[in-house]
């Protein structure tokens, strides 16, 4: 691969230069390729990435006892049936959010980024308390304390380079960092699968997020150049290799810049919509329904939100048949089926994100599909190596059409879940 020089903006203010190992170079001065983060101890400028979450790293000049990063993750396939005890097939990226915590003698809990506010709030924090990023800090704090945990007071940095509002878990990424880096700091002996519910708590319901736990289990389980298959019923993991390099392919992100949030009433109101179809159709979750049931469903609008769920989790388990196969290649139809059940059934999508898969779908692509919660964000097309350029400029000319902003267009790795840095 070859080695581009790149200009970009560090989040210290200085410019740096320097070989960075990319595909493309990428807009609005952002690149994604090897990353690097910077908490406490250095005096270098950080390189940015994609660093929209907390404005980057930094330094402070304060030694920080525990460090650990957690990523955010891209779902390859599975979108809206984690919170119906679904399947689904989420790996890690290389993007990461470290925290680094260390011990106080009070009960106040310190929590900074080098471009963000700081917060502080004491350690017996209730929700509604503190908003924004710290509300993910606070609500890790609030979430252990509810298990019974006796928590001293904490010094807690944090930087990030994962992109804010592209629905790759930028808040899960926080959440899991927090909670990790408190884990070892208190010596409280929680699990991986522990720290992720006390984070999903943290988020649901403090910070006032509506997610499932798929996004807190890919950042503490997920393993290098594999996917995560889990169950959301039953919670079961299982690694499956997806390694597209090895056979001639490439999973292109691209991100629509256009920003959404979970927050709002639409997912709550898709949430909704799935929950009154299953107690229509007398069940828990729709999970147990099938197509057949959900055709007699006599709202049209429950109708489509439970027919994308139940065909979609069958797309995930072809999804894992087809790479326990080792034919990546042909889950490219999959992914297009389900942009087009998230766009007509779940009616999720934007016009960004389809514009971006019809033009990733005329070069050649193998399959697209929009990824996250939906109303913007980003697009993933499987593209063979060949095609990379073509898919690539074909998208960008659509934007340069539309008078858009060009889209933000990289490669990710499949890579490991949360880990302690030295």
């Amino acid at each position: 691969m070859p080695q581009v020089k790149v200009s970009r903006s560090s989040p210290i203010g200085a410019a740096y230069e320097g070989p960075r190992e990319v595909t493309r170079l990428m807009r609005r001065d952002t690149c994604v390729g090897t990353l690097s983060q910077c908490a406490g101890e250095c005096d270098t400028p950080v390189e940015s990435g994609l660093c929209w979450l907390l404005g980057g790293g930094g330094c402070n000049g304060r030694a920080m006892t525990s460090r650990w990063s957690a990523p955010g993750r891209l779902n390859l396939i599975g979108e809206h049936v984690d919170y119906n005890a679904g399947l689904v097939l989420p790996f890690a990226l290389p993007c990461v959010t470290t925290a680094s915590v260390s011990r106080r003698g009070d009960e106040l809990v310190h929590a900074s980024s080098d471009q963000a506010d700081p917060v502080q709030f004491t350690v017996g924090t209730t929700p509604g308390q503190v908003a924004d990023w710290g509300a993910y800090v606070a609500g890790v704090v609030w979430a252990l304390r509810r298990r019974g945990i006796s928590l001293p007071g904490l010094d807690i940095d944090v930087t990030s380079n994962v992109p804010l509002g592209a629905g790759l878990s930028s808040s899960a990424a926080l959440s899991c960092a927090v909670a990790s880096s408190m884990n070892e700091e208190c010596g409280l002996g929680l699990t991986r699968r522990e720290i992720a519910d006390a984070a999903r708590e943290a988020e649901n319901d403090y910070a006032g997020i509506s997610t499932g736990i798929m996004d807190q289990l890919a950042s503490m389980l997920c393993e290098a150049d594999h996917a995560m298959l889990l169950d959301c019923r039953s919670l079961e993991t299982r690694s499956i290799r997806f390694d597209p390099a090895s056979h001639e392919l490439t999973l292109l992100v691209i991100d629509t810049l256009a920003k959404h949030t979970l927050v709002g009433s639409e997912y709550a109101d898709r949430r909704s919509d799935c929950e009154d179809a299953a107690a229509q159709l007398g069940m828990r979750t729709l999970r147990e329904a099938t197509l057949d049931q959900v055709a007699g469903l006599s709202d049209a609008r429950l109708r489509r939100r439970a027919h994308h769920v139940v065909s979609e989790i069958a797309r995930v388990a072809q999804v894992v048949d087809i790479l326990e196969a080792g034919r990546p290649a042909d889950i490219g139809v999959f992914l297009t089926a389900s942009h087009q059940s998230l766009r007509d059934d779940f009616e999720v999508s934007c016009e960004e994100l389809d514009a971006t898969v019809d033009a990733a779908m005329a070069a050649g692509a193998l399959g697209a599909r929009m990824v996250g919660g939906g109303f913007g964000g980003c697009v993933i097309a499987l593209c063979r190596d060949e095609d990379v350029a073509a898919v690539s400029d074909k998208v960008e000319t659509a934007y340069q059409t539309r008078g858009w902003d060009a889209p933000t267009i990289w490669t990710p790795q499949p890579s490991r879940g949360a880990h302690r840095l030295d």
